[in-house]
């Protein structure tokens, strides 16, 4: 074999090296993106879920005082019931 050769056979041993290299950094570079994207879609659902989760503990606070406000009244107008003479409903 003379030098020629040797160097075209070189210099194709590196185009191939070169393309592997590149194959390989490219799938590593579109795995970290779909890992990224992933990531952020995870972190928006998590905030709509804290906003949902907000808004309902909201919502159950005034269900409750709202059960707290009838039973007050309704224990008034048991009272008022008795004091007219008659007897309150079981």
């Amino acid at each position: 074999m003379d030098a020629t050769t040797i160097g075209a056979l070189i210099a194709c041993v590196g185009v191939v090296s070169g393309s592997v290299v590149t194959f390989i950094g490219k799938r590593g570079e579109t795995g970290i993106t779909r890992f990224n994207s992933v990531t952020d879609q995870v972190q928006e659902e998590l905030i709509r879920k804290s906003a949902e989760l907000t808004a309902a503990q909201t919502e159950i606070g005034v269900l409750r005082q709202q059960r707290h406000d009838d039973l007050v009244r309704m224990t008034r107008l048991e009272i008022e019931i008795i004091r007219l003479g008659g007897n309150p409903p079981s």
